[in-house]
């Protein structure tokens, strides 16, 4: 699963007026691209995630059905598998890694998408967290070019809220002393181990603790939870300023400082052109349904449909069948219409 390819971005100016030589594009495809290009859906990554992670939503039989559609999973700039502080040469290596917004992601995957495909039309735009604000990016960004939209459990802009947790985040890794500023050679792995614990008490829901669901997922202890699954989690080749970078651009996320938008995030909702299926998940600490609702009610025809259960943020993660057949279903849903 690991296996990708790399669309060469050249010299690749991002919207802070940093220019990165060689910039470059980790993707996958699923599928086979039709003689007319009308079958391509793209499917960004989520915070630290990679293409493998968004996998669990593409199979035969399913709405995102790798027998009739071209499915394109690009890499968000700064996962480690795109250009990243942890793989970007000096002099914009690891912590002099310049600032990125959703807009340079979006634009770099529109640079993939036009050029290296020849698309014009994309039949759906879909992502989960971070990939859900990517997708309300491109809705926004290429409205003539995107004819259906279905983020879930993310936003078309980051919360205040959401943005303090993720201060937690940051501040937790770089109070390692071996992050060094971002100059380290090893990994800080306490502080790794500090984001994980600081990200436990957001990423589930308090029903699911209440209700230790942790259990049924092989978990004997809340202590065994947080160091098997979420240390584990953020130990699996993460690196600490690929983190910080990722998170910066998720704070920064905002789709009214689109060009022509003057910081007017209800006048770029408003512009979006594409048949729009949001859902939050019910129990979402990061992205309450309220939150989404407040977009939906902006956008001309969106459809709010939320997902039920106790799972929280991690709903829209592929962990649990249930929430995965509802997603399945909406997207079957919204490919139909």
């Amino acid at each position: 699963m690991g296996d990708h390819q790399v669309f060469e971005l050249g010299d690749f100016t991002v919207e802070c007026g940093a220019t990165l030589r060689g910039a470059r594009l980790a993707f996958q495809t699923y599928g086979e691209l039709a003689p007319d290009r009308g079958n391509a859906i793209v499917y960004p990554t989520w915070y630290s995630g990679r293409h493998w992670d968004n996998e669990w939503l593409i199979g035969p039989g399913m709405a995102l059905d790798p027998e009739r559609y071209f499915i394109i999973v690009p890499n968000m700039l700064g996962n480690g598998l795109s250009s990243s502080p942890s793989n970007t040469p000096p002099p914009y290596d690891r912590a002099r890694f310049p600032a990125i917004t959703v807009r340079d992601n979006v634009a770099a995957q529109h640079k993939l998408v036009t050029e290296r495909f020849g698309i014009e039309r994309l039949e759906l735009v879909t992502g989960w967290s971070m990939g859900a604000g990517q997708t309300y990016q491109w809705a926004v960004s290429h409205p003539e070019m995107v004819r259906r939209m279905a983020p879930f459990c993310g936003s078309s802009r980051t919360s205040l809220h959401n943005k303090v947790f993720l201060e937690g985040v940051k501040a937790a890794l770089r109070a390692d002393a071996a992050f060094q500023e971002g100059w380290y050679d090893s990994p800080p792995t306490r502080g790794l181990r500090a984001a994980a614990r600081v990200y436990a008490g957001w990423g589930f829901s308090q029903a699911f603790y209440w209700d230790r669901v942790y259990e049924r997922m092989g978990y004997t202890s809340l202590e065994d939870f947080l160091v098997g699954f979420w240390e584990g989690f953020f130990l699996d080749d993460r690196d600490a300023n690929n983190l910080v970078t990722m998170a910066d651009t998720w704070q920064n996320g905002d789709v009214g400082l689109t060009p022509g938008f003057g910081g007017d995030t209800v006048k770029a909702l408003a512009s979006i052109k594409a048949r729009s299926l949001v859902m939050p998940a019910e129990k979402d600490l990061y992205f309450p349904p309220e939150d989404e609702a407040w977009a939906v009610r902006h956008i001309p025809g969106a459809e709010l449909r939320v997902i039920p259960g106790v799972w929280g943020h991690f709903a829209g993660h592929g962990s649990n069948p249930e929430d995965t057949a509802f997603i399945d279903a909406a997207l079957r849903d919204l490919l139909a219409s």
